[in-house]
């Protein structure tokens, strides 16, 4: 009876074991990204978001209440990609801001759309910058032999350089290496020069630093399966001019160049802070102006009025077709006499006049200490009476999901906000 049982296990391990090869046999090349044990060592960016360890840590200090209990159940996942979730020049917070590891950083961490600010080389190639001349502080150029092509050179302890994009070829472009946004003016070299990075961010994502070209933010977001927020950045007018023509061949450059790569309109929005911009995008290239974004600055210290915009300017604006507007986060929020975080003057007045609302930027600040120390972004509680700690910024995001009614929000850490987009079902 023994042998009977065991002849009969083993030919049950058997038949299954042949079972198990038919299927892993049959399964074709499209299979390979789906299942998890032909996934392993083959990420696909598409469908493996992770949020990291971030958002947990951020949660579990929150005070108890509804919204603490809310963001605890959705600890398990799974996590998608949600466009309320945008990569503001990548993954900045840790990884260095406008590289190729700093994109699929963002695209890992779920968000839906990533952004390219577009700038110009001297030869008229369109590149992933900040400004036009950031180098300085955002790649290694100072401790290279460009240093000598820059609009003002490194040239020692106590010097203010200034390197541009547009000092340089887009080939000479390309030897650069970024490195987190920061400086050491007090260092008595080039290398120490590079150094200088506040201590709540970190060096240690900086062995590479793949810069980037639009069309190749284009191309890897394209692969990535994510969307595009190219916004054109401000430059010197005469370099514009001789390289492009004019400010609106400029503008149109980058339109030229998402249509070339076959972007649909609805995947893109187009931004910029300069008016001129984004009322070119909507009369001449309307598919993609219909999704324009026309960024605002603010004025912490215009606390009476509805910054930085009046109402006969909202009502102009509306009536030239703007459909979307972005300010920051500090000009949407506001502390109510009880410590709450409610939506400023300025929310409200947006709402009522129709526009959609983005906004910037998440994980920029500091928080550990509460808003009266994080600086700009949490300016709307100088005192920290609403964001006393780190956690507290999930309130804030609440706010801005559910009654500023915010489209999307910029992140230099994705992952946070893929999160919170994830348990509210954004």
């Amino acid at each position: 009876m023994q042998k009977t049982l065991f002849s009969r296990f083993t030919g049950a391990l058997f038949a299954a074991g042949c079972l198990f090869s038919a299927v892993l046999h049959a399964a074709g090349p499209a299979d390979d990204l789906q299942g998890p044990l032909s996934a392993f060592g083959k990420p696909d960016l598409r469908a493996n978001v992770q949020v990291g360890p971030r958002p947990f840590y951020l949660v579990a200090g929150m005070d108890e209440g509804a919204l603490k209990s809310k963001l605890k159940r959705c600890a398990d996942g799974p996590f998608r990609r949600s466009d309320f979730s945008i990569g503001h020049r990548g993954a900045g917070l840790q990884i260095p801001e406008h590289t190729k590891e700093s994109y699929e950083a963002a695209a890992r961490m779920g968000a839906g759309i990533v952004e390219c600010d577009v700038t110009f080389t001297s030869d008229g190639a369109l590149v992933c910058r900040h400004a036009e001349c950031d180098l300085h502080t955002t790649t290694n150029i100072v401790a290279t032999d460009l240093n000598s092509k820059c609009s003002v050179p490194y040239s020692g302890p106590g010097s203010s350089p200034k390197c541009c994009t547009s000092d340089i070829t887009l080939a000479e472009f390309r030897t650069l290496t970024g490195k987190m946004d920061a400086s050491n003016p007090a260092a008595t070299d080039a290398q120490g020069y590079l150094g200088g990075t506040a201590d709540w961010r970190t060096d240690l994502y900086t062995g590479r630093g793949t810069l980037m070209t639009l069309d190749e933010s284009i191309a890897l977001n394209q692969r990535l399966g994510v969307k595009h927020t190219p916004e054109l950045k401000g430059g010197d007018p005469a370099r514009i001019a001789a390289v492009f023509g004019g400010q609106a061949q400029y503008a149109q450059a980058l339109i030229d160049h998402l249509q070339a790569a076959g972007v649909r309109p609805r995947d893109a929005w187009p931004q910029s802070f300069d008016l001129a911009d984004v009322l070119y995008w909507i009369h001449n290239a309307p598919a993609y102006g219909r999704q324009a974004v026309y960024l605002v600055d603010y004025d912490p210290a215009a606390k009476d009025t509805l910054p930085p915009l009046p109402l006969a300017t909202l009502e102009s604006l509306k009536a030239q077709g703007v459909k979307i507007i972005a300010p920051p986060m500090p000009a949407l929020l506001a502390v109510d006499a009880e410590g709450r975080i409610v939506p400023s003057a300025l929310a409200n007045e947006l709402k009522r006049l129709g526009f959609d609302i983005i906004t910037w930027t998440f994980e920029r600040s500091d928080l550990r200490q509460g808003a009266s120390k994080a600086g700009f972004y949490y300016a709307f509680d100088p005192e920290g009476r609403a964001i006393a700690k780190d956690s507290d910024m999930y309130k804030a995001l609440d706010v801005l999901a559910k009654r500023v009614g915010v489209l999307g929000i910029f992140s230099d850490w994705p992952g946070t906000v893929t999160y919170y987009a994830n348990c509210m079902g954004l």
